[in-house]
């Protein structure tokens, strides 16, 4: 095999490589909701947002928690990817600190709140009322009607 022809052969190898992984899918490091989250502690949380990180695979959305008769609760919950946030109109300007907004999802599995509470939100009401579905999809949450694509 002259050094030609094993170069067009490697590459034709590559190619096909290539599409076969390409066929198959994007890899994911994604978690399904039930390796972290109880879909059977449900959560609604009323408060201030003190940060928003805007990262993947999930944004999380920091606040502080206030309940009548009980001390503010510092919670971190886990929403979609920042994609998914911003097609759901969520934007940065929207959950801006001090913004007042209520949670509705799921808390962690360990009920942990050291240094802060852990939920998935499943949908976000903002100051104006309009609510709108902040979780992921297709992770094994519970089918509550939050996520539109829930058939």
């Amino acid at each position: 095999m002259t050094p030609r022809h094993a170069l067009r052969t490697g590459l034709a190898l590559a190619a096909s490589l290539a599409t076969v992984l390409a066929a198959a899918g994007p890899a994911s490091a994604h978690h399904a909701f039930a390796a972290e989250f109880d879909g059977n502690s449900p959560v609604l949380l009323r408060g201030k947002v003190t940060r928003v990180e805007w990262i993947n695979p999930h944004a999380w959305v920091h606040m502080i928690a206030v309940s009548p008769g009980k001390p503010d609760q510092a919670w971190m919950v886990e929403g979609g990817t920042p994609n998914t946030l911003l097609r759901a109109g969520v934007t940065k300007a929207t959950l801006k600190p001090g913004t007042v907004i209520i949670v509705r999802g799921y808390q962690s599995k360990d009920h942990l709140c050291t240094p802060e509470c852990r939920a998935n939100g499943r949908d976000v009401t903002l100051e104006n009322g309009e609510k709108v579905f902040m979780g992921s999809s297709g992770t094994g949450a519970p089918k509550d009607g939050a996520d539109p694509n829930d058939k």
